[in-house]
C-alpha cells in the first residue's frame, strides 16, 4: 500500500509541472492584463509600463516561468495585486468558506443519492425508478447559477426562511479561530453562530449540490443494477443467505467501487467549481475571489489559487484510490 501511495505522489511531479506550464501559458494569453486591470483602460502607456516593470511582466515569458516556479517550489506563491497581500494568506482566509460549503454539498449529494439511487434499482421498472431517472436528468441540465438564482429568490426574498448572502449575520458576535465558522462555534461554545453559519450554508449547498446528487442518483442505480442481476447474487438467493446480508454484502458493497470514484471525482469538482455559487451568494470563499482575479487579470492570485485547488483534487483521488482497499479485498491483493 506505501509503495502504491508513493508511486501516485511521484507521478504527480510531473503532472504538476506540465499543470503549471498549462497555467502559465493559459494566464498569459488572456485579453488586457493586469497593468490595465489595476489603471484603468484611460492609463498612460508609461503608466502600464511602470506597472508591468514593477510586476516582472515586462521580461521575457522564459523568465517569469522560471522566476515564479523557483518561488513556488520555496512555497511563495506570490503577492495579489488587488489586495497587496500574499497569495498564500488570501487562499487561507478563504479556503475554509469554500471547504464548508463543499462538505455540506458533498453530505447532501452522497446522503440523498446513494440511497435514492439503490432504491431505484431495487424499485427497477416502477414508476419511482421512472421518477428517479427523471429528476436526474432534471439535476443535470439545470445550470447551477439559474438554480441559485431561484432558491435565492423563493427562500430568501419571497418567503424569508433563508439568508441570501454571507457566511454570517452582521449582528452576531462570534469568535474564529481556525476559519471555519461552523466548529470556531461549536468548540468556543457559540453554539447560536454555528448556528447561523450553518444557517447561511444551506441555499448555496443546496445549489451546488444538485448536479452531484444526479449523477450519484444515476451511477448507484446503474451499478447496483448491474450488481443484483450477476451470478454471484443468483446464487447466494439459491442457497438461502439472509435478504439483508445478500443487500449490504453482496449487492451494496461489490456496487461501491464505481460510486465512490464518482464521490471522490465529485468532491474534487465541488472545490473547484464553486465559483458560480459563491458569486451569486456573495459567499466569500475562493471561488467568488478567483472570479474577482480573473477580471482583474490578478497572475499571481490565479495561478497560486489554481495550483492549489489542483493540489488538493489530487490528493483526493488518492484517498479514493486507497479507500477501494477498505471496500474490495481484490484490490488489496491485487
Amino acid at each position: 500500500m506505501l509503495r502504491v501511495i508513493g508511486k501516485r505522489l511521484l507521478l504527480l511531479v510531473p503532472t504538476m509541472i506540465g499543470l503549471s506550464i498549462l497555467l502559465f501559458a493559459w494566464v498569459r494569453a488572456l485579453p488586457g492584463g493586469p497593468a490595465v486591470a489595476l489603471l484603468g483602460e484611460k492609463a498612460t502607456p508609461e503608466a502600464i509600463e511602470r506597472v508591468n516593470e514593477l510586476y516582472g511582466f515586462d521580461r521575457p515569458w522564459y523568465e517569469q516561468y522560471f522566476i515564479w516556479a523557483g518561488r513556488l517550489l520555496q512555497g511563495d506563491f506570490g503577492t495579489s495585486i488587488q489586495t497587496s497581500r500574499p497569495v498564500v494568506d488570501e487562499f487561507m482566509r478563504r479556503f475554509p468558506a469554500t471547504l464548508e460549503l463543499s462538505f455540506l454539498a458533498l453530505i447532501i449529494a452522497v446522503g440523498i443519492g446513494v440511497p435514492l439511487g439503490y432504491f431505484a434499482a431495487r424499485r427497477y421498472g416502477k414508476v419511482s425508478d421512472h421518477a428517479s431517472v427523471i429528476l436526474s436528468l432534471v439535476g443535470i441540465t439545470i445550470p447551477v447559477f439559474f438554480l441559485a438564482f431561484i432558491l435565492k429568490f423563493i427562500f430568501a426574498v419571497k418567503l424569508g426562511w433563508l439568508p441570501s448572502d454571507g457566511r454570517q449575520s452582521p449582528r452576531i458576535d462570534a469568535t474564529h479561530p481556525t476559519g471555519f465558522y461552523v466548529w470556531d462555534g461549536i468548540i468556543t461554545g457559540e453554539f447560536d453562530a454555528a448556528w447561523n453559519a450553518i444557517v447561511h450554508l444551506i441555499l448555496p449547498a443546496v445549489a451546488l449540490a444538485t448536479i452531484p446528487l444526479a449523477i450519484i442518483v444515476r451511477i448507484t442505480r446503474a451499478s447496483v443494477l448491474e450488481v443484483q442481476n450477476a451470478d454471484f447474487v443468483r446464487t447466494g438467493k439459491g442457497k438461502g443467505v439472509a435478504p439483508r446480508t445478500l443487500r449490504t454484502r453482496f449487492i451494496m458493497r461489490n456496487a461501491l467501487l464505481p460510486v465512490v470514484t464518482t464521490i471522490g471525482l465529485q468532491a474534487g469538482l465541488l472545490i473547484s467549481g464553486a465559483v458560480l455559487t459563491e458569486t451569486v451568494f456573495a459567499f466569500p470563499g475562493i471561488g467568488s475571489f478567483l472570479a474577482t482575479a480573473i477580471f482583474q487579470r490578478d497572475f499571481p492570485v490565479l495561478q497560486g489559487f489554481i495550483i492549489f485547488i489542483a493540489l488538493a483534487y489530487a490528493l483526493i483521488n488518492l484517498i479514493v484510490d486507497v479507500s477501494y482497499t477498505l471496500i474490495d479485498p481484490r484490490v488489496r491483493v491485487q
